[in-house]
């Protein structure tokens, strides 16, 4: 089984990642400064908790007092849903940026919700990706396709939760005071390598779907097909973990090895934007060469530029891999046995292969 570069195509649905709500006559009825009675629209509260449930990230973009917007979401019993709120007098369309830049995700991916034309406008303007919304629609949100995933698994309920730990892991490391290596050092990180299993293959799928920054190819792949990838003795492909002192990071990345003789070709590789700073894509590359180095196989990686992925074009480069192929934006490279490492000091690996 082999797929060429034109039959996977990243996909052009839209898939929201996060709805970043106004409050005043949004979340709630009136205007907050005016009136410090105000009380939650309509279904508001069920619309919030399943967006939540479906893995969607919630935010905040309201011109109000940070202190007294706070204090009034949390008497309604809702702060806990809304990451990075930005809640300030700036523009709209700068405090999107600021939650974009501060969730790791990609302007097409976010979803704004405002009563007022011209805040939708400014947004639309300044950020044309970003999917702006009507707040009268909001009874309407839940039945659009842009919201609903094709599967919700347990990563996906968990999905707020998990950013929130790595709020506390991104405080702690701004204030911590040694090298990145120290830092790293300090968290006591488990990183897990398991052949995909049938209860893996829904994460799998989103992963393909969800992942852009730090994915080599884009590829996306339907349940079915990862299904037959997991079936074939020609492919390999594996799920990766992570954990550390603060708690468990999820399913973070997704590899597809094929093995054809005495080739073996990375068809994809994927991490979690989560993870983009803990090294994980090297170690995972590492990993893979030296399957492949045991077996007497050579190894080549398929590699399809964006706009978003120079990351893993880097990690590529630095453990050893050297093009030998360019054809209509498809890089082929392979690996030099040569350039094997040993899993850093700080980081605990197990591999279940």
């Amino acid at each position: 089984m082999s797929y060429q570069i034109e039959e996977k195509k990243k996909t052009s649905k839209r898939k929201i990642k996060c709805v970043v709500w106004d409050l005043d006559h949004t979340i709630w009825n009136g205007i907050l400064m005016e009136d410090a009675s105000v009380e939650l629209r309509g279904d508001i509260v069920h619309v919030i908790k399943t967006l939540d449930e479906r893995g969607i990230l919630q935010s905040i973009a309201s011109r109000n007092e940070h202190e007294v917007a706070m204090a009034k979401l949390q008497e309604l019993g809702i702060d806990e849903y809304f990451i990075y709120p930005q809640i300030n007098w700036n523009r709209k369309s700068a405090s999107i940026k600021t939650i974009v830049e501060s969730i790791n995700i990609g302007m097409d991916t976010i979803a704004f919700i405002d009563d007022q034309p011209f805040e939708r406008e400014e947004v639309s303007f300044n950020h044309p990706d970003v999917l702006c919304i009507d707040a009268i629609e909001t009874d309407k949100l839940l039945d659009l396709p842009e919201f609903n995933p094709t599967f919700v698994t347990e990563d996906s309920r968990n999905r707020r939760r998990l950013y929130m730990s790595d709020i506390v892991r991104n405080e702690e490391e701004s204030s911590f005071e040694g090298s990145q290596e120290e830092f790293l050092a300090s968290l006591g990180m488990v990183f897990t390598v398991s052949p995909v299993e049938g209860d893996d293959l829904k994460r799998a799928e989103e992963l393909t779907v969800r992942t852009h920054q730090l994915n080599a190819t884009g590829y996306t792949y339907s349940y079915e097909e990862l299904d037959a990838f997991r079936h074939s003795s020609d492919h390999l492909l594996l799920i990766s973990d992570l954990e550390d002192k603060y708690g468990d990071y999820g399913k973070i990345g997704l590899t597809l090895l094929e093995r054809n003789g005495s080739i073996w070709t990375l068809k994809l590789l994927l991490m979690s934007c989560r993870v983009m700073s803990r090294g994980v894509g090297s170690i995972m590359l590492n990993y893979v060469a030296k399957l492949a180095h045991e077996a007497n196989a050579v190894l080549r990686a398929e590699f399809v530029p964006t706009d978003r992925n120079r990351m893993m074009l880097l990690t590529y480069k630095f453990a050893g891999f050297k093009e030998i192929e360019h054809n209509e934006g498809l890089i082929i490279f392979e690996h030099d046995p040569a350039y094997i490492q040993s899993v850093p000091d700080y980081v605990t690996l197990i591999s279940r292969v």
